[in-house]
């Protein structure tokens, strides 16, 4: 083969690998366009319940209600959650459970979480020197349900929960 010819191939393979790489781009832009206008998922605390702890630390089940407003289901492989109560770090868990929230629909997850008896300890002792029993604390939930689409999608929630719960 001669010279101009290969070059001319060359230049041709340039122009069509260009050409797939600018088409795999918009279609990357326009799928990133059409998720950008899901409404965001909502979750809230729905429970919590005491498990058996271990060693020096105590355990909670976390019952999480997930919300999905969207037209499309979420599929989620995980879970992640970190708990604050009245402004200050908790408990934190995760699990590995698997499942779908249906498109306009909602299901309720539930998380293992861990908080160290001294943890406990700091956090009753904070809401004693803080005047009166509280008879609501003020929790706020920020964490990742895990999935395919941009590495899981990450929520926050606030809202207030019943201390009679967390020390059953």
């Amino acid at each position: 083969m001669n010279l101009p010819r290969r070059t001319a191939l060359r230049s041709l393979a340039g122009r069509v690998a260009s050409l797939l790489a600018l088409s795999a781009a918009a279609a990357a832009l326009s799928s990133c366009a059409a998720l950008s206008g899901n409404d965001p998922v909502r979750v809230s605390v729905v429970g919590v319940e005491p498990l058996a702890g271990q060693g020096l630390e105590l355990r909670f089940n976390v019952r999480l209600r997930v919300v999905n407003p969207n037209d499309t289901p979420i599929d989620y492989d995980g879970v992640f959650v970190d708990l604050d109560l009245q402004g200050r770090n908790f408990a934190a868990g995760a699990s590995d459970i698997k499942g779908s929230v249906p498109r306009f629909g909602e299901k309720v997850l539930e998380v293992p979480i861990s908080v160290s008896a001294l943890g406990a300890l700091r956090q009753m002792l904070g809401l004693a020197t803080n005047g009166p029993w509280p008879d609501k604390l003020a929790y706020e939930l920020r964490g990742k349900i895990g999935g395919a689409a941009f590495n899981g999608l990450r929520f926050s929630s606030k809202g207030e929960l019943s201390p009679a719960g967390l020390a059953r």
